[in-house]
């Protein structure tokens, strides 16, 4: 007996199973993917072709550099079929996870679970998100200890408990967000790790993330279902912060008839790809058209069509999958085409088959930063008039953090029906909204009066809540002025911010009034807190000149929590620069110790006043809540702190 023979009887095989083998051998010295495939198929392992290559990759990268790639010896084979068999064997004993296709319905996770509480995480989005991060962060010194994440992801939640590598992934997506001076990076703590987690999610929220309910202590557990609906949101935002008019000048091409620049900034993110995906079909002189990207996009014929379309023609990049009628097989021979221009990110070819939407959007979003294929027009309007102000994408960002619904993608656009402005009023004052009196659906027919009747009703629980509307109708609401519009939000943030601290500081028990504390207290309250901590720096008003050195702040900070500000870091503000790179860290820091701040590092040295408020307020409120750092909305009565009710898109 052979020694391929006596292996293969460590398998099990039946006598005929092993002359197959062993007919396929002596045809063979090594097999590649067909072989192997065909050799699987006997032992009982039906895999596709695209999972066999996969099977011998994963082989090759253990290899030593002088042996053979890409074909696997008789030992090798026995070995895999062994490994194989031990992970069906243990797959049998996993009785603690049930899965209903890609889902894991998770137990368990908390006491909540334990009496029937369960999460259902897509085993694929683990999957997806590890190899995102891998291949997007696997350069950086810092996360030397931490990447790579396994292939399948099982290590994911580990690896995030310690916060560096979520304030990594924030700083990837919106670059500068977090100034890395302010990471504990060495000699962790469960303290330090704590605070790099309190970091990461109030800078999450400032950038647009929905983290009511989640705190520092449900990611340092590592729950399933709040990392990967955290990292989805974080990467879904890095992703689209390209797809505008700023990034990509080329997006006017995909203009309708009768369209304005305007018309596309009413579009969300998604249905601009899909403007995009269907404009290179139509250049291709393709006649397929997609309306989402489920369904339309199982077939992979789109998009080999639309690779072909948008690649450099250095890249080889060729339409085989159409010949392939395996819909696996297609999906992953188109995939290799991606994978020439550096884009096979998110998918595997199971998730192209079964339409998973989230990662098909996210390779979508993928290709048009890598190739947007959309020449400049000579004659475009400036930049300046269309694209989004540092104002309006800092208010937007609030809203979409409070939960509102739908996401807010445009502020002008968005706003025009009343609907989000009625959920924050909701948010400031909860009952104040009479939801009856709300068109929550239109008419086709009353389309235009019903939206100007809802921004009218809005209009009206402003005055209410003792806004300054002066010369604000809801005409001017449901049009989208911009001047009037902002008026109307920032005094929606006002209240929402002072509404936080009356509510903490036991101002107005009734609840009357959200503006029961003023800025004058604001300013006293901080420069009692400068005092009773030896600080020189006071301010004046929130146009103070010296709040542009940010050094108010950082002493602010310092005196809510001693011990936290590293004054070697900080600059002396003499040039603009300096006074910047303050900004940055004061803002990093407050977030750190657990202050849910909005502005930007701009805002301070600017000093614009309205964000230095906020600034301030938000120090305030942090003082008054020394363990703060849950993202809870303390003016929502319905918050339940059971973490496990939580959700996050």
């Amino acid at each position: 007996m052979d020694t391929l023979t006596a292996n293969l009887e460590t398998l099990s095989l039946s006598e005929e199973q092993t002359d197959s083998i062993e007919n396929i051998f002596s045809k063979n010295r090594t097999l590649d993917a067909n072989a192997l495939k065909d050799a699987l198929d006997i032992v009982g392992f039906k895999l596709p072709l695209w999972r066999v290559r996969i099977l011998i990759e994963d082989i090759d990268k253990k290899k030593s550099f002088n042996l053979e790639k890409g074909r696997l010896t008789r030992e090798e084979f026995v070995k895999l079929c062994t490994d194989l068999r031990a992970q069906d064997v243990a797959n049998s004993f996993k009785s603690s996870i049930s899965k209903r296709g890609n889902l894991e319905t998770l137990g368990g996770m908390s006491e909540a679970s334990s009496s029937g509480t369960t999460h259902s995480v897509r085993h694929e989005e683990q999957v997806a998100f590890s190899d995102w991060i891998n291949t997007h962060l696997s350069c950086d010194s810092d996360l030397k200890s931490l990447l790579p994440i396994d292939l399948e992801g099982k290590t994911l939640y580990d690896k995030v408990k310690d916060g560096i590598l979520l304030c990594k992934i924030i700083n990837h997506s919106c670059p500068d967000t977090i100034d890395e001076r302010a990471i504990n990076k060495k000699n962790l703590t469960l303290y330090t790790k704590h605070e790099n987690l309190t970091l990461a999610l109030n800078s999450a929220q400032a950038i647009g993330c929905n983290i009511i309910n989640i705190d520092a202590h449900d990611l340092s557990k590592g729950r399933p279902h709040l990392v990967l609906g955290l990292l989805w949101q974080i990467i879904r935002i890095g992703l689209f912060n390209q797809i505008t008019i700023e990034h990509c000048p080329g997006l006017v091409n995909l203009l309708n008839d009768n369209e304005e620049m305007a018309d596309l900034l009413k579009l969300s993110p998604e249905e601009i790809l899909i403007r995009w995906v269907n404009y290179q079909l139509e250049k291709a002189n393709v006649d397929r058209r997609i309306s989402n990207f489920t369904n339309d996009i199982k077939d992979s014929e789109v998009y080999t069509h639309l690779l072909y379309q948008i690649a450099p023609q250095e890249k080889n990049v060729n339409k085989d999958a159409l010949r392939e009628r395996d819909m696996l097989e297609k999906a992953e021979m188109m995939l290799k085409q991606a994978d020439k221009l550096g884009c096979r990110s998110f998918l595997t070819p199971q998730n192209v088959v079964d339409g998973v939407y989230k990662l098909n959007v996210a390779f979508v979003a993928n290709l048009f930063n890598n190739y947007p294929g959309l020449d400049t027009p000579e004659n475009i309007e400036p930049l300046e008039t269309i694209e989004e102000t540092r104002e309006e994408k800092t208010y937007r960002n609030w809203m979409n953090s409070m939960g509102v619904d739908p996401y807010v993608n445009w502020l002008y656009s968005d706003l025009a029906d009343g609907k989000i402005i009625f959920q924050l009023f909701d948010i400031i004052q909860p009952g104040i909204v009479n939801w009856s009196r709300v068109h929550q659906t239109f008419s086709k027919l009353k389309y235009f009066m019903e939206k100007i009747e809802n921004c009218n009703y809005a209009v009206q629980l402003g005055k209410e809540l003792k806004f300054s509307l002066v010369g604000i109708a809801g005409q001017d609401i449901s049009e989208g002025n911009p001047t009037l519009t902002l008026a109307l939000v920032w005094q929606l943030m006002r209240a929402y911010t002072l509404s936080i601290l009356s509510k903490l500081t036991n101002h107005d028990s009734n609840g009357s009034s959200p503006n029961a504390i003023v800025e004058n207290e604001i300013i006293d309250w901080s420069n009692k807190k400068l005092r009773e901590a030896g600080k020189s720096s006071a301010i004046k008003n929130f146009q103070d000149s010296s709040i542009s050195t940010a050094i108010p702040v950082i002493d602010l900070i310092e005196a809510i929590k001693p011990g936290s500000i590293n004054y070697s870091q900080i600059y002396e503000g003499s040039t603009h620069e300096e006074k910047l790179a303050n900004a940055k860290y004061a803002i990093s820091m407050a977030r750190k110790i657990g202050a849910r701040i909005y502005a930007l590092p701009e805002d301070i040295a600017e000093v614009k006043s309205k964000m230095v408020m906020t600034v301030f307020a938000c120090l305030m409120a942090r003082d008054y809540i020394p363990n703060m750092g849950k993202a809870v909305d303390p003016l929502n009565n319905n918050n339940n702190n059971n973490s496990d009710n939580n959700h996050v898109e």
